[in-house]
């Protein structure tokens, strides 16, 4: 099983969307492995977005980040990163197509409302910044069953 990183941003808080959002993951059939509300740390979020330092939006996005509390969450199941993904939409609201959680909630071109983690590579390591281990729940769903296919016993 595959994790991911998603960050509901100050937005989303601010605008009372997390219930909304993190229901259509869930309703993905993506499973919720750890969820906390923070407030980032300057220190945290140039971790999180150093891919982008050096970019002209890089300094605002920090600002952006650590001005109110997040809800960071780390997802679980088969292509998480790239289901993720679809689902967020393209980056700006305008620019996403309806039925993306961009798409849907975002009008704005500064303001995304989520981050996901775009690879293997950052998941470990954004997760890293923001989990330890022993806030990351390890659990069966009844569910699964449902969610996946099986062939010669593995999950499709």
């Amino acid at each position: 099983m595959e994790r991911t990183l998603i960050l509901l941003k100050p937005d989303s808080v601010q605008r009372q969307l997390v219930g909304r959002i993190l229901t259509r993951f869930e309703d993905k059939g993506l499973k919720i492995i750890g969820m906390k509300m923070l407030r980032f740390s300057d220190e945290q979020a140039r971790i999180i977005y150093v891919e982008h330092e050096g970019k002209e939006f890089h300094e605002p996005l920090l600002e952006f980040i650590t001005a109110g509390p997040s809800v960071a969450v780390v997802l679980e199941g088969l292509d998480a990163i790239a289901i993720v993904r679809k689902l967020m939409g393209e980056t700006f609201g305008p620019d996403a197509f309806p039925g993306s959680i961009r798409g849907d909630f975002g009008s704005s071109r500064r303001y995304n409302l989520i981050h996901g983690s775009d690879s293997q590579q950052s998941a470990r390591r954004e997760i890293d910044v923001l989990f330890n281990s022993s806030e990351l729940m390890d659990y069966e769903r009844d569910i699964s069953t449902w969610v996946y296919g099986r062939h010669l016993g593995k999950l499709i």
